[in-house]
């Protein structure tokens, strides 16, 4: 319903002490004022998701985009620290639709304190047991936060509990969390991901631990080709624009050339069994789990020789997977793709959950 980050740089203030800009923190992104010296403080900060300003220097007032989870956005005036909504533009969607809260919740691991929300299914009656859905962002340098995601109230209202988390290696917790995943794919981020799905099933009874599915794009398509090849606590995967081979990717990603030394510290001339190392290829053989694999064909960034190279190993083996593959679409299909193959991604996604959870 609404994609993109503000086009904009930083704005200078009337008076040009200081700058307005956009920052991240904690799950959420907030309009922030930075001076000469570097103190910054923010001016409009809650749980929800700026994702674009403009200042109107003589009046010395803003306007903002903001989206929450339960609203896709909105425009307000921001005026003397007073917030006037100027629009309802969502409305008749709201009106139409039941929509699901987050709860937020964190935990402790290795030193770091991992954020995560879950989404409670439609219609939730206490004393039901509920099938879960592990969603993973991409990147991995991103993050999940106080925004409106169609994907995630999708999954909630067709039934699901839906748990999402900001592993190591997201943006949003400082630049020392961002580091923790590089050279450690598939270790940390993955024990942070397993940890979390443990915490939900001890603080919500709710969860049926007998049905737990996963799904990610990109990084988070990695991420779910490395646990499927590496637990089979989970009954379905559905793993998008993934990566599956490291040293394929090294040459033939649009990135390729400097994302894998930059993330995993070797390149395929340095260290090819490093990277080897790190690819969910390798371990195809303990993949028990059914797995579906979405991937566009002109997708130049995780490019869909990736998809093929599982399918067919998986194929090879006798495991329970399939390819759909999305003619025309680039690595943008979920956001910005064709909208008829955009609903055809999500029902292949609620199919294939519908059938094996």
């Amino acid at each position: 319903t609404r994609l993109g980050e503000s086009s904009f740089g930083p704005v200078w203030s009337k008076d040009e002490s200081k700058l307005y800009i956009i920052g991240i923190d904690q799950g959420a992104s907030a309009l922030y004022e930075v001076d000469m010296n570097g103190d910054l403080q923010p001016i409009d900060k809650e749980d929800h998701h700026v994702f674009g300003f403009s200042y109107h220097s003589e009046t010395e007032s803003f306007i903002l985009g903001i989206s929450t989870p339960t609203n896709p956005c909105n425009f307000y005036l921001l005026k003397q620290g007073n917030r006037t909504q100027l629009t309802d533009s969502n409305k008749t969607f709201l009106d139409e639709v039941a929509l699901s809260e987050p709860e937020a919740f964190t935990f402790e691991r290795n030193g770091f304190d991992i954020q995560g929300w879950i989404l409670r299914p439609y219609g939730f009656k206490e004393g039901e047991k509920y099938p879960l859905v592990l969603e993973i962002h991409g990147g991995p340098h991103a993050m999940y936060g106080q925004t409106f995601f169609h994907e995630l109230q999708l999954l909630a209202a067709k039934g699901y509990v839906v748990l999402y988390t900001n592993p190591r290696g997201s943006h949003g917790y400082g630049q020392s969390f961002v580091d923790a995943v590089r050279t450690d794919y598939g270790g940390n981020d993955y024990e942070d991901l397993m940890k979390a799905v443990d915490v939900a099933l001890e603080r919500y009874d709710f969860i049926d631990e007998n049905r737990l599915g996963v799904t990610g794009g990109s990084y988070g398509g990695f991420m779910t080709n490395w646990i499927v090849s590496h637990t089979n606590r989970f009954k379905a995967a559905v793993t998008q624009r993934s990566i599956s081979n490291w040293i394929s990717f090294n040459g033939v990603s649009d990135i390729g050339y400097y994302f894998t030394e930059w993330e995993h510290g070797t390149s395929f001339l340095e260290d090819p069994e490093k990277l080897w190392a790190f690819s969910p290829l390798k371990y195809v053989k303990n993949v028990d789990t059914p797995l579906l694999i979405l991937h566009g064909e002109l997708d130049y960034r995780c490019p869909i020789e990736q998809g093929e190279q599982l399918f067919i190993a998986l194929k090879q083996l006798g495991k329970e997977v399939e390819f759909v593959r999305f003619p025309g679409a680039n690595h943008e299909l979920s956001r910005s793709g064709d909208p008829t193959m955009r609903i055809h991604r999500l029902e292949q996604i609620c199919r294939w959950f519908e059938q094996y959870l």
